[in-house]
C-alpha cells in the first residue's frame, strides 16, 4: 500500500511529463519480471561451489600467495571491484592481507599489447612476468568465451596454477577449462553480470567476518 506522500510525488511526476510534452510509461510489470528472474537465479546457484572458491582464496591469502583476475567490459568493472573490495574490505583489519592484481585496470599495458601484438594477449602477457606457481588466476566472463580470458587460463593451466571462473550462459570453453567454476545460469546478461558482482559482495560480507567495510 502507498502512502500519500508516494502517490503525491507518483502524480506529480505524471503531471510534470505531461507539462514537457511528453507521456508516462508503466514499467511496473517489467520490473518485477527482472526482479523475478534474478531471484530464480540467486536461488539456483550452488552453495558447494562458492563455498569451495571462497576456500581456494583464503588459503590463498594465508599462504601468502598472489591472485590475478580479469574479466572485460561490465566484468571487467567486477574484477576492479573485487580487488577493492577484498584487497581494502576484507583485507584492512587482517594482519595477513590479500594481495590481488586486477589486470583489467592497467590502460597503458593494455593498449599496448593489443596495438603491438594482440587484443587477445592482453591478459596472458602480464601473467608471464608476474605469475608463479602457488597463486590464482580468477577469470569473470558472462559468455565463458573471451579469447583473451582463455589464454590467460591456458597459460595457468600450464604452470599448474590454480584458475576460478566465473561463468554465464552455457558457461562456454572458459568453464570447461577453468578448475574451480560458479556458474550463473541464465542466458541474459545483465541478470549474469549483476549476480557475479552479488557472488563479490557475498564472498567479502562473510569474509570479512559478517561485516563488510
Amino acid at each position: 500500500m502507498h502512502n500519500r506522500h508516494e502517490r503525491n510525488s507518483g502524480a506529480y511526476f505524471g503531471e510534470y511529463i505531461a507539462g514537457m510534452g511528453g507521456s508516462m510509461e508503466d514499467y511496473r510489470e517489467k520490473i518485477n519480471q527482472y526482479v523475478s528472474m534474478e531471484k530464480e537465479v540467486l536461488d539456483s546457484l550452488s552453495a558447494d561451489d562458492i563455498n569451495e572458491v571462497m576456500n581456494i582464496l583464503e588459503n590463498a591469502r594465508i599462504g601468502r600467495k598472489r591472485i590475478f583476475i580479469c574479466g572485460n567490459g561490465g566484468s571487467a568493472s567486477t574484477a576492479s571491484h573485487l580487488e577493492c573490495d577484498f584487497n581494502k574490505g576484507i583485507s584492512y583489519n587482517q594482519e595477513v592481507k590479500y594481495d590481488i592484481e586486477c589486470l583489467s585496470d592497467n590502460v597503458p599495458m593494455i593498449m599496448a599489447i593489443a596495438n603491438d601484438i594482440g587484443y587477445d594477449d592482453i591478459f596472458v602477457v602480464p601473467l608471464k612476468n608476474k605469475l608463479k606457481k602457488g597463486d590464482i588466476v580468477i577469470g569473470i566472463s558472462g559468455s565463458g568465451n573471451s579469447r583473451n580470458v582463455l589464454k590467460a587460463f591456458e597459460y595457468a593451466n600450464e604452470l599448474g596454477v590454480d584458475t576460478v571462473a566465473f561463468t554465464g550462459y552455457g558457461g562456454g570453453e572458459l568453464r570447461r577449462i577453468a578448475k574451480y567454476n560458479i556458474h550463473v545460469p541464465v542466458d541474459n546478461m545483465q541478470i549474469v553480470e549483476d549476480v557475479h558482482l552479488i557472488l563479490n559482495h557475498m564472498m567479502m560480507f562473510i569474509l570479512s567476518g559478517m561485516k563488510g567495510c
